[in-house]
């Protein structure tokens, strides 16, 4: 399975992402894309308590988020997070949050590029 690792800009904030070449998914960091979304000042801690939230509504987004390997401001390579495109969009849906919208038409402008790339 190849995955390569990258940081993407939305709003002057660093998103970290992987690509997986076998399914042909870009996986996002949850807490980076929280924290874009200026929802909290401290992405992580509200992360954790949206997903408890989530799971206690039957809410099946939570199952499909993925722990990847991701670079951190240390340099060093931590668990965290991630989500696909797809259950990225579900997650922000539960975020209230100004940056919501911009965020979904960033999300798509991102998958045309690599659907050009691809062709």
């Amino acid at each position: 399975m190849k995955k390569s690792q990258s940081i993407i800009l939305f709003d002057q904030k660093e998103i970290r992402r992987h690509w997986d070449a076998d399914k042909e998914l870009w996986y996002f960091s949850v807490v980076d894309i929280v924290g874009a979304l200026g929802a909290s000042n401290n992405p992580r801690n509200y992360w954790k308590v949206l997903k408890n939230r989530l799971k206690n509504e039957g809410s099946e987004v939570v199952t499909k988020c993925n722990q990847l390997k991701m670079q951190a401001s240390d340099g060093k390579h931590y668990l965290t997070d991630a989500a696909d495109t797809e259950t990225m969009l579900r997650v922000i849906q539960s975020i209230p949050s100004p940056h919501a919208e911009p965020f979904k038409l960033w999300l798509a402008k991102i998958g045309y590029q690599r659907i050009e790339e691809t062709e």
